[in-house]
């Protein structure tokens, strides 16, 4: 049952791709498909929802690609076989995955990794860290939301749709407000350290990004 409805999902997948990301879903995704059917499907009862090789954009502005997503949970998991990611891996390797790491999360997901022994060894114990995090996440989501103005409040609502960091011309499109008003409301979430600017300055249309407390906030943790 499970090859079954993987190679629907995953032809779906291909279906709608395109570029490298295509090239990503060609790939042996064996670790992948593992982590699908050992953690994902088990826990989630559906494959809706998830996403293969999930393109982003890194804070040095390449492309990184997370192997299954879910954005509206805005987590992304990872299957690391210890060969690959660890056993060979060269020193600028593991700096780029480190970087790599930071970005996800500056981008507002969680990391979610898991490797390739502890699915193989313990996926009992995977799927119940899974449980852990959905209901924890579940029991909070959006309260923090209620408390901010209604218009701060859609800012990282639509920021949170968005995979890569943000302009003061795009919250302008989100708001159908003008650009004055919108500096005004992203120099609010910036003084609350619920998004951090990125070089220059409003009138230069400098970039956002979530930081480290709204990440924390929006996953409900203390």
């Amino acid at each position: 049952m499970f090859e079954k409805e993987y190679e629907i999902f995953w032809n779906e997948q291909v279906r709608l791709a395109q570029g490298q990301r295509l090239e990503m879903l060609r790939r042996d995704l064996t670790g992948t498909k593992k982590l699908m059917e050992e953690v994902l499907l088990p826990v989630l009862g559906t494959f809706e929802g998830l996403e293969l090789e999930f393109e982003m954009i890194s804070l040095s502005g390449m492309k990184i690609f997370g192997d299954v997503c879910h954005p509206k949970l805005r987590i992304v998991f990872e299957e690391d076989s210890f060969v690959t990611h660890a056993e060979k891996i060269t020193r600028d390797r593991f700096s780029f995955e480190r970087a790599r790491a930071r970005s996800v999360a500056m981008l507002g997901y969680t990391y979610f990794p898991y490797s390739r022994d502890e699915l193989e060894k313990k996926p009992s114990f995977c799927q119940r860290n899974l449980y852990e995090w959905i209901g924890r996440f579940g029991n909070t989501q959006g309260a923090w939301l209620l408390e901010l103005p209604v218009y701060e409040r859609e800012v990282l609502r639509f920021a949170m749709l968005c995979n890569k960091p943000f302009q003061v011309r795009e919250v302008s499109q989100w708001l159908q407000l003008k650009r004055d008003a919108c500096g005004k409301i992203l120099r609010k979430l910036v003084e609350k350290g619920l998004v951090l600017p990125i070089g220059g300055g409003l009138a230069r249309s400098h970039k956002f990004m979530f930081t480290e407390k709204a990440v924390t906030l929006l996953h409900g943790k203390n």
